[in-house]
């Protein structure tokens, strides 16, 4: 996969990461495609220690372990962020 098809399935998964989990999300586009792609590079690392394919390639179990890791990435980026909330 080229990396505008790396872009595009990382944003997507980020996409649908923000749609799975719960509440809003107050994060930009691009902190969405962030997080999608972080998600993806741990979906294909974990579905390439699993001997199911590539790391660049695209499989069913590399997605949704992608998407399970960018919910978590989401979850932890809300956890940061709401740290530096100032109490009023």
């Amino acid at each position: 996969m080229g990396i505008i098809g790396f872009l595009v399935f990382g944003l997507v998964v980020g996409a649908l990461a923000r749609l799975i989990k719960p509440g809003k999300q107050n994060l930009s586009i691009l902190m969405t495609l962030v997080l999608g792609v972080v998600g993806s590079l741990i979906g294909g690392v974990v579905a390439t220690a699993l001997g199911t394919g590539d790391f660049g390639e695209l499989n069913i179990l590399g997605a949704i372990v992608a998407i399970i890791a960018a919910v978590l990435l989401i979850g932890v980026a809300e956890g940061v962020s709401g740290g530096r909330r100032s109490v009023r």
